[in-house]
C-alpha cells in the first residue's frame, strides 16, 4: 500500500498534469475558430474551381488534351503526399492517417507499382519512417505555422515536375478534413491526372459555353493552379482538423485526470483514517497496559 507521502505527491503531480491539459485545451480552442474560419473560405473556392475543370474536361477530350487530363497509359510509379501534424497531443488524428496511408501503400505495392511518399508535417513522417523510410523523399516540416499559397504553390511545383518529367505517373493526397469539433476523417483525393468522374458527379451542363480561348488552353493554365489550389485547402482543412482534434484531446484528458484525483483523494482519506486509527488503537492498548 503506498504511503500518505506518496499518495500526495502523485496528486499534486496530476493536479499539475491537469492544469496543462485544460491549458492546451484552452489554446487549442482558441486557434481551431480561426483555422476553422480559413478552412471554411477556402473550401467553397478550391470546389468551385475543381466543378469548373470537371466542365471544361467534359467538353474536351482526353486524347491530345493536357497530361495533367490526359495522364500515363502505363502507371508503374505512385506519388502520395501527406499532410499532416507536426505535433502531436491530439488523440488519433495522425495515426488514424497513417494507417489509411499505410493500407495504400501495400495496395499499390500488391499491384506491383513503385511508390513514393512525400510528407508535409513531421509526425507522419515518423509514423511511416519505422517501416517505409526507403520509400520517403521529401518532407515539408513546420508547415502548419506557415500555410500559405506560396507554400502549397511550392509543394504542387514540385509535384507537378516530377509527374510531366515521368518520374511520377500518378500524384494521390492524403489529408485530414474537417468537417465537426468532434469528426476528423481521412481523407484521399487524386490530383494527378486529374479524375473527371471522381470529382464532378453532381456537375451538370445546363448551357451550351463557348471558350475563349479554347478548352485546351484553359484547361493547360488552370490544371496546375487547381493542384497547388486543393494543396493549401489540404492543408487549410488538417489544420483546422488538427486544432479540433487535440481540444477534444485535451478536453478528456482534463476530465481524465479529475477522475485520477478523485479517486486517489479518496485513497489518501482511506489511508489517513486508517493510520490515525490504527495510532489510536495503540495508544489505547498502551493504556490500557499500564
Amino acid at each position: 500500500m503506498p504511503s500518505l507521502k506518496d499518495l500526495r505527491n502523485r496528486i499534486k503531480s496530476v493536479k499539475n498534469t491537469q492544469q496543462i491539459t485544460k491549458t492546451m485545451k484552452m489554446v487549442a480552442a482558441a486557434k481551431v475558430r480561426r483555422a476553422r474560419m480559413k478552412c471554411e473560405a477556402a473550401r467553397p473556392y478550391a470546389e468551385k474551381l475543381n466543378d469548373v475543370l470537371v466542365g471544361l474536361a467534359k467538353g474536351t477530350g482526353k486524347v491530345g488534351g493536357p497530361l495533367l487530363l490526359s495522364g500515363y497509359a502505363d502507371v508503374k510509379t505512385v506519388r502520395l503526399v501527406v499532410i499532416s501534424a507536426d505535433r502531436g497531443l491530439c488523440g488519433g488524428f495522425n495515426a488514424n492517417l497513417g494507417k489509411e496511408v499505410i493500407a495504400k501503400v501495400k495496395e499499390l505495392q500488391s499491384q506491383g507499382k513503385t511508390v513514393e511518399i512525400m510528407t508535409v508535417g513531421k509526425k507522419v513522417k515518423d509514423i511511416l519512417k519505422r517501416d517505409y523510410q526507403e520509400l520517403l523523399i521529401d518532407n515539408v516540416e513546420d508547415s502548419g505555422k506557415n500555410i500559405s499559397y506560396e507554400l502549397a504553390t511550392e509543394i504542387g511545383n514540385k509535384v507537378m515536375a516530377a509527374f510531366e518529367a515521368g518520374e511520377c505517373h500518378e500524384v494521390i493526397l492524403f489529408y485530414n478534413k474537417f468537417v465537426n469539433m468532434m469528426v476528423q476523417q481521412p481523407t484521399v483525393q487524386y490530383l494527378a491526372p486529374f479524375k473527371v468522374e471522381e470529382s464532378g458527379e453532381s456537375v451538370e451542363m445546363t448551357a451550351s459555353v463557348e471558350y475563349e480561348p479554347e478548352e485546351e488552353v484553359i484547361l493547360k493554365d488552370l490544371l496546375p493552379r487547381n493542384v497547388s489550389v486543393q494543396i493549401l485547402n489540404a492543408m487549410l482543412e488538417s489544420s483546422a482538423a488538427e486544432q479540433a482534434a487535440r481540444m477534444t484531446a485535451m478536453d478528456s484528458a482534463t476530465t481524465n485526470a479529475g477522475q485520477m484525483i478523485s479517486r486517489l483523494s479518496l485513497e489518501y482519506n482511506r489511508t489517513r483514517q486508517a493510520a490515525i486509527t490504527t495510532e489510536l488503537t495503540e495508544i489505547v492498548a498502551g493504556a490500557e497496559a499500564l
